[in-house]
C-alpha cells in the first residue's frame, strides 16, 4: 500500500462529519414538515377511534342477534351506540388536541369568578 492509497486520518473524517451535520442542521431549520407529521398522529387516532367504535358496536349487535335470534334489531341498536361512542371519542380527542380545558362545573374558566355563579365587581 502506498501513501496515496491509505484512507484519510480520523481527524479528516471528523471534520467531514461535522460539515455534513451542520449542512443538515441548516436544512432542518424549516419545521413545516416536522409539524405536518406531528399533526398526523392525532388525526389517525381520531379516525381509528371512530372506526373502532362503529365496528365494535356492530359486532356486539351481530353476536347478540345470532345468540338471541332478534335479527337485525340489536345490530342496528348497537351500531348506533358504537357510532355515538366513536363520535364522542373523536370529540374528546379533538378537545384535547386543541387544548380546550374540559370543565365539569360548567363555568367559563375564569379563576376570579365565585363558584356561586354571581359576577364579581
Amino acid at each position: 500500500m502506498t501513501r496515496d492509497d491509505r484512507p484519510p486520518p480520523l481527524e479528516d473524517l471528523d471534520a467531514r462529519l461535522k460539515a455534513a451535520r451542520s449542512c443538515q442542521a441548516d436544512k432542518r431549520d424549516d419545521k413545516s414538515e416536522d409539524r405536518k407529521t406531528s399533526e398526523l398522529g392525532p388525526a389517525l387516532r381520531m379516525g381509528s377511534d371512530l372506526v373502532a367504535g362503529v365496528a365494535v358496536g356492530a359486532f356486539i349487535g351481530w353476536a347478540l342477534d345470532r345468540w338471541l335470534g332478534t335479527q337485525p334489531w340489536l345490530m342496528i341498536v348497537f351500531f348506533l351506540l358504537g357510532a355515538a361512542a366513536g363520535f364522542y371519542n373523536v370529540y374528546r380527542s379533538a378537545k384535547q388536541t386543541t387544548g380546550v380545558a374540559a370543565t365539569d362545573s360548567g363555568d367559563n374558566g375564569d379563576q376570579d369568578s365565585p363558584s356561586d355563579g354571581t359576577k364579581k365587581e
